[in-house]
Formats: C-alpha cells, sequence, structure tokens
C-alpha cells in the first residue's frame, strides 16, 4: 500500500535511522527498507542517504519528504472524515443553549442521532454567562448564545461562528389594535401593555430601549409561554423577542398572530451563534452536528 510506503519513509526522517523507524513502527527493517527502495525506483531519485550512522534525506528527498506529510496529513483528515459519517462513531456531545434556539436544536438532534445511535447527548438550557462559563471549563462541547455589540467573547479564550442573523420583533393578536400595522414606533410600545420571556438578551433590549425612549409598561416577565400567549390573545398585550422564536415556536395560531418590526434607528447587528473553545480543535462530533444543524438553519434563514 502506497500510504504505508510513505508512513516509513516520513517515520525514518524524523528519527534518522531505518532501524529506529521500524521499531517505532513495529514492522522489521526490511521492510522499511524495501518500501523506501520500491519508492526510490518508482520515481527514478535518490530519497534518502544511508551511512551506517543513518538515514538523512537528499536535497530532492527533502521536497518529496515535505509533500508526503502533508499528504499523510490530508489522508488523515479524510479516514476522519469518512468515520465521522458512519454510525458506529461512539461519544459524548454536549449541548449548552439559551432558551430560544431549543427548537432550531430539537430536529437537528433527533436527525443526528438516528444517523449515529451510539453517541450519547446531553442538552442542557442555560442563561448565556453560565454557557460560556461550561464551555470554557469544559462542561459543554458546544454552546448557543445571542451575540451583540455588548457581549465580546473573543478575549474570554472562545471562538464565536454566526450561525443566524435575527432581530427584536414584537408580536401581538390580530384583535389588537396594531394589528392592521407593519411596525411598532417606540412610542406605541409605550402605549402597551407588555410581557416578557425570560431571556438575558431580551432583557438587555429592553432595558437599553427604556434609556433611550423613555419607561415601558412591562406587566412580567415569565418563562411561562402559556402566560404570554394568552396576555396577548385575551387582553391584547404585546411581547417582544427574536424573529426566530416566533417562527419555530409560534405562542400562538399564524392567523391570530401579528409580527411587526421595531421602527428604530440604526440597530445594530445581532447574531445567533455556536461558543467553543478558542484554539481548542473541535471533536468529529461535534463538527458532525454543527454540519448537520447549519443545514436545518440555511432553511429557516430563507423564512425570515
Amino acid at each position: 500500500m502506497q500510504i504505508e510506503k510513505l508512513e516509513y519513509l516520513v517515520e525514518v526522517a524524523k528519527t534518522g535511522s531505518i532501524s529506529k523507524a521500524a521499531l517505532n513502527l513495529h514492522v522489521t527493517i526490511s521492510a522499511v527498507s524495501q518500501s523506501i527502495s520500491s519508492l526510490e525506483e518508482e520515481w527514478g531519485i535518490t530519497i534518502l542517504k544511508r551511512s551506517r550512522t543513518g538515514a538523512v534525506p537528499t536535497a530532492e528527498g527533502a521536497v518529496i519528504i515535505k509533500k508526503a506529510i502533508e499528504l499523510l496529513q490530508k489522508y488523515g483528515e479524510l479516514k476522519e472524515a469518512a468515520q465521522g459519517y458512519s454510525s458506529t462513531v461512539q461519544g459524548r456531545l454536549r449541548l449548552a443553549t439559551i432558551p430560544g434556539p431549543i427548537f432550531l436544536l430539537e430536529q437537528a438532534v433527533l436527525d443526528f442521532k438516528k444517523q449515529y445511535p451510539q453517541v450519547k447527548i446531553e442538552i442542557v438550557e442555560q442563561g448565556s454567562q453560565d454557557i460560556i462559563d461550561n464551555i470554557l471549563n469544559d462542561k459543554s462541547d458546544l454552546g448557543f448564545i445571542i451575540l451583540f455589540k455588548n457581549r465580546l467573547v473573543e478575549h474570554m479564550g472562545l471562538d464565536f461562528e454566526r450561525l443566524l442573523k435575527v432581530k427584536m420583533v414584537a408580536a401581538t393578536s390580530i384583535h389588537s389594535p396594531l394589528a392592521f400595522q407593519k411596525v411598532i414606533t417606540p412610542e406605541e410600545l409605550k402605549q402597551q401593555s407588555v410581557v416578557l420571556y425570560n431571556d438575558d438578551y431580551v432583557k438587555w433590549f429592553m432595558d437599553d430601549f427604556q434609556k433611550k425612549f423613555g419607561d415601558v409598561d412591562i406587566a412580567y416577565t415569565t418563562n411561562n409561554r402559556a402566560l404570554i400567549s394568552r396576555a396577548c390573545m385575551n387582553h391584547l398585550a404585546v411581547t417582544v423577542g427574536l424573529n426566530y422564536s416566533f417562527i419555530t415556536e409560534p405562542l400562538f395560531t399564524e392567523d391570530d398572530t401579528v409580527i411587526l418590526d421595531f421602527d428604530l434607528p440604526q440597530q445594530s447587528p445581532v447574531y445567533l451563534g455556536v461558543i467553543q473553545q478558542k484554539d481548542h480543535t473541535p471533536s468529529p462530533i461535534s463538527r458532525h452536528f454543527l454540519d448537520r444543524l447549519k443545514h436545518d438553519i440555511s432553511e429557516l434563514q430563507q423564512m425570515l
């Protein structure tokens, strides 16, 4: 096998000795020597100068060996990718997410589990700071948070990859006086009774909103989505959230819902993304799951 011959060659170059290379590779000296001779004959060049003191590359051999190392690295990546698509893959995938994206993850997790039944998947729903801490302390493999201008994670030793550009919108009942509008102004929001989902980005957005435009009548904040839905349906309250959340898990039926864009100047871009440890090579399991999730998100992006 040609790959095997290249592995022998590279090991000799590393150790400077055919006998040491044979020892490290658990093969005979003859097998290593014959493999290199076979390559030299096939390529018509002398790769190594052999002597009693060892084996060193010729000028041409140094170039060949460098190429061989690069090829073996690519071959390793190829094997890893192929093995990653095998149902025999085993391991653990630990996901941490803020509440909103859980419904984006759901289908990706189920599809991933069908493809890799022997992978154990753990999902925890947390606040953003807890997720950041878990990633830094290697308690989670992938963390899903919202990144905005006041939250920078690169300096913390984390890498952030954008998955979905999102924006804040308002939602209310079709029976609300706002039902025939496409946008809502700050003054109009201040005149409404507002109910909020207990999410740290929603909290940051509303705190920033009130600093700029004045107090908002926030009736309550809750993790109970049914309470938010009933307030909007029965009492014509308004809720505020990220646009994708109203698509992935609607609070109300489509015919009963009005989604309003905010009439706000110079809104900074906001992204749902995934964080991982910086300078940490992700596992094949993590990479394959992200590929699956990105496929699902690309379809959602077209709906936003």
